[in-house]
């Protein structure tokens, strides 16, 4: 087959090819983001593979279509930022790789936590000066504290089993909560009372509509004064504003991001030489409490190679016409077909409580 890869960087080329190896592929690598303007490069070729970056809304999906594209291959869990009802309307086949690591993005979760409550990075950046002085350093012991987990599909799970071995309280919140996190003492409880409980707050649900800005003015209040929020799943499921009101004020402890709403077009790119434009992500990254990182919590070897795999197995079944297991789309489908449940925790739907999204939705449109 002939497979056009978009947003293609240096080790997508080197996954990729390993993973193609035995297939015989033709990729055809391109630097540029699929959106509506580029779709014509994939104008002969029978598939392409995107990334979370790229943009196939229903004008884009249709470029592929009219240029004979019939398969999109996502090389991501997450499929928010690909109109499935116009291509199911189109015919394409739409394919995704779920679970091709949640321990890396649960390890990086770890890392920021920790590096933000001992302090690292301005200890690194002090030795590195030659000051040794460990005034202004001071963190606290995770042992022995309460961490509210919102979500927990396999990377909530896990990320609660780390802390766990901690010595830290579990609370989480999940519309369906993870028999083996209960099995491990891990409690569930309402979103509002479990947010005030926790000293840290890490998020693990997907963005959908009734989980945008989750962490909001409202949900904010909840939370105790100074606590610790991570978030290595959307971006969106934060509103930028309110968080760094909350960190001026000092209502909220410490910032650690892996991702950020608008983030789309500064994704993977040196941005260096051109100056931050965005306005709440350039006042967030100001503050000493806050860590920012470039939506690397996927970034490890493992995952790489799976997401390589799995992308190769999904042109291989197509080409063949076998059945692939990680199918969004496929040609025939009704209009009214939905996506096959994702894994625990990331499923389609991941409601609120009735009282908490009343209070969440009313205080995001305020």
């Amino acid at each position: 087959m002939q497979i056009a890869v978009f947003s293609a960087k240096a080790h997508d080329r080197h996954f990729l090819d390993a993973a193609n190896a035995r297939s015989g592929h033709v990729l055809h690598y391109l630097e540029a983001r699929l959106d509506r303007h580029t779709a014509a490069l994939a104008a002969g070729r029978e598939a392409v593979s995107i990334f979370v970056n790229d943009r196939a809304d229903a004008s884009a999906l249709a470029a592929l279509a009219d240029g004979g594209v019939r398969l999109v291959t996502l090389r991501s869990a997450s499929y928010n930022h690909v109109d499935l009802a116009t291509a199911r309307a189109l015919g394409l086949t739409v394919t995704h790789v779920p679970n091709y690591s949640p321990h890396a993005v649960a390890e990086h979760t770890i890392a920021l936590l920790l590096a933000l409550v001992r302090r690292i990075p301005h200890a690194y950046s002090r030795v590195r000066e030659g000051n040794f002085a460990i005034d202004g350093l001071m963190g606290f012991d995770l042992h022995g504290k309460t961490v509210a987990l919102i979500g927990m599909g396999k990377i909530g799970v896990i990320v609660g089993r780390i802390l766990l071995g901690f010595g830290m309280r579990v609370l989480a919140y999940d519309p369906r909560p993870s028999p083996e996190a209960l099995a491990r003492g891990v409690e569930f409880g309402r979103l509002e009372s479990v947010l005030a409980e926790a000293d840290v707050v890490s998020l693990h649900c997907p963005l959908l509509p009734n989980t945008r800005h989750l962490i909001n003015r409202t949900t904010l209040g909840w939370m105790k004064r100074g606590a610790v929020l991570i978030n290595t799943s959307r971006g969106g499921l934060i509103d930028a504003r309110a968080i760094a009101d909350a960190l001026e004020t000092g209502r909220l402890g410490a910032l650690g991001l892996d991702v950020y709403e608008d983030e789309a077009p500064l994704l993977y790119d040196d941005q260096s030489g051109r100056g931050l434009r965005d306005e709440s992500l350039a006042r967030l990254i100001t503050f000493p409490n806050v860590l920012v990182t470039g939506h690397q919590g996927f970034f490890t070897q493992e995952a790489l190679t799976a997401i390589a795999a799995g992308t190769i197995a999904a042109l291989d079944a197509f080409g063949t016409e076998r059945p692939y297991p990680h199918t969004l789309t496929a040609p025939g489908a009704s209009s009214g077909r939905v996506p096959p449940p994702a894994p625990h925790g990331s499923a389609s739907s991941f409601p609120l409580e009735k009282a908490s999204r009343e209070k969440a939705v009313a205080a995001a449109a305020g």
